[in-house]
């Protein structure tokens, strides 16, 4: 059973990690062809200040059912598989009314409150807007249903559809003459095609097999076997009769209240920001800020790809009383996090002023240190995602969100009164502020659903503490050799094959399980 489940995670991992590269690579290709060939900084600007404040209007959009469907999907496979299409078919409703809802009030509403808050700059992205809203709830459902069914590779497949396709649109509605509506429309069709391809995935491969009274079951290579749940779901669903209707639809709804919180919350505190940046200081900074989340969150990818697997997994164990070995997955995993993405950190502080300027342009150069104190929220967004979706699959949605919601309206405040002050970068500090306490809420919290060794913790921050100082050392004395952008490549090199080389003398990488996961 424990090979199983490692093999099962395994998998996971390479096919959320393959899909994220993808996805990286597209949306890299895609930044540096806006900033450098498509697009003048103000411009891009202005797109990514219209994408944030359309993601602060799809907070109505999603909600809390995705997840909420996706908790009840994971539990019900393993317990009362006859309940599962229920739960598809009402989240998949309450998500389509609420999208095509929110939409038309963008068009409706969304003049008017633009003139009233003096951005009168989105009232021509109204209209595409309402669509891309449509796109990113469907898109974010079948994705996350997906995964509840433990079929990440296929969400891998529907997030490899969405950065090509958004790469691929965008360059082509732009380079046609249509410019940021070009570039916003080409967000549009990504997640539109992506969430037709999820949806394909979900309805064909896995809801009419539950729907006819199949069973799925994950064989040990990855494929689908398909057996009679008859008896199992006679013998369960007996009991309540008008659950499949009324009591499903109560459940999703009551569980997507926190979730709703949570997911309100951390939208805000990722976009209100790029909002604020753009009110306070103009579409130039606007960019220089996105800049700095990108390459951050560039970096959180591999802890992205890590958490995404084995949330369900943590919350799979938990609801089968194994809470042992629901510990060892997260403490695994945040292992491997602290030990890439402490060294990772430190090393962005360093290598920023000329990743900035070799690959962005010197257009950007004022994005350097942003960049440089939003490599700090590269680290706890990193631990980050690897503890807050195993929260919500634990049964710790509400204390997740009550924190989330608390942190958010930080880092609002805090915005409000450094960016005025300090300018853009007042803006990162906010949010790495903010967002440290918040994850270490998020582990306290997870901490006391699973009892996690805080001594062995505390050993392997020592430990590597004590390699990024010394990685540190030699790529600060290699900077100034920098001079285009193989130098650069071959100074970050050097960098990690100093921490890999450290990492392992000193037995915190196990290289040989680091193989068995990833080949």
């Amino acid at each position: 059973m424990a090979s199983e489940l490692a093999r099962r995670i395994s998998r996971g991992v390479k096919a959320t990690f393959a899909a994220s590269v993808v996805d990286m690579l597209a949306n890299a290709a895609l930044i540096v062809l806006l900033t450098r060939v498509l697009l003048t900084p103000e411009e891009y600007g202005t797109l990514n200040f219209v994408l944030a404040a359309l993601s602060v209007v799809a907070i109505l959009a999603s909600l809390g059912p995705p997840k909420s469907a996706g908790r009840y999907v994971t539990e019900f496979a393993e317990t009362r598989p006859g309940l599962v299409p229920t739960v598809v078919r009402r989240s998949f409703a309450f998500i389509a009314v609420l999208s095509i809802v929110v939409g038309l009030g963008l068009v409706v509403l969304g003049r008017p409150v633009a003139g009233l808050i003096g951005q009168e700059q989105l009232i021509p992205f109204l209209a595409i807007g309402a669509v891309y809203i449509v796109g990113v709830a469907m898109t974010q459902y079948t994705r996350e249903l997906l995964r509840a069914f433990n079929r990440i590779e296929w969400s891998g497949v529907v997030r490899v559809v969405m950065g090509v396709g958004r790469v691929t649109f965008v360059v082509a509605f732009v380079a046609l003459g249509f410019g940021v509506s070009g570039a916003l429309a080409g967000y549009v069709a990504g997640y539109l095609v992506a969430a037709l391809v999820g949806g394909w995935l979900l309805y064909a491969r896995l809801y009419r097999r539950y729907d006819s009274g199949e069973a799925l079951r994950g064989s040990e290579d990855g494929s689908t076997d398909v057996t009679d749940s008859t008896d199992a779901t006679d013998a369960t669903d007996v009991d309540d009769p008008d659950e499949d209707t009324a009591g499903i639809s109560r459940r999703i709804i009551e569980y997507s209240v926190p979730l709703t919180a949570t997911r309100g919350a951390n939208v805000l505190d990722k976009r209100i920001d790029m909002v604020l940046v753009g009110m306070f200081l103009g579409p130039a900074a606007v960019g220089y800020y996105t800049i700095a989340k990108q390459v951050s969150e560039f970096g959180s990818i591999p802890a992205q790809s890590l958490g995404y697997t084995i949330s369900p997994t943590v919350g799979e164990q938990s609801a089968k009383d194994d809470r042992g070995r629901a510990r060892r997955v997260y403490e695994t995993s945040l292992r491997y996090v602290l030990l890439l993405y402490l060294p990772g950190m430190v090393g962005l502080v360093l290598v920023a002023d000329p990743v900035v300027t070799h690959i962005f342009g010197t257009e950007y150069g004022g994005a350097a240190p942003v960049v440089q104190v939003m490599a700090g929220f590269m680290l706890v967004n990193a631990v980050n995602k690897v503890t807050s979706d195993g929260l919500d699959f634990l049964g710790r949605a509400r204390e997740r969100a009550i924190v989330k919601t608390a942190a958010a309206v930080a880092n609002f405040l805090l915005n409000l009164l450094l960016i005025p002050w300090i300018g853009v970068i007042g803006a990162a500090i906010a949010t790495v502020v903010t967002y440290t306490i918040y994850t270490v809420a998020n582990v306290y919290i997870i901490h006391t659903e699973l009892t996690l060794d805080v001594e062995a913790i505390g050993r392997l921050l020592v430990g590597v503490g004590v390699i990024t100082a010394v990685m540190a050392v030699v790529v600060r004395a290699l900077i100034p050799m920098v001079s285009g952008l193989v130098s650069l490549l071959l100074v970050v090199g050097v960098g990690v094959a100093v921490w890999a080389a450290l990492a392992t003398v000193g037995g915190l990488l196990d290289v040989r399980r680091i193989r068995a996961v990833l080949i």
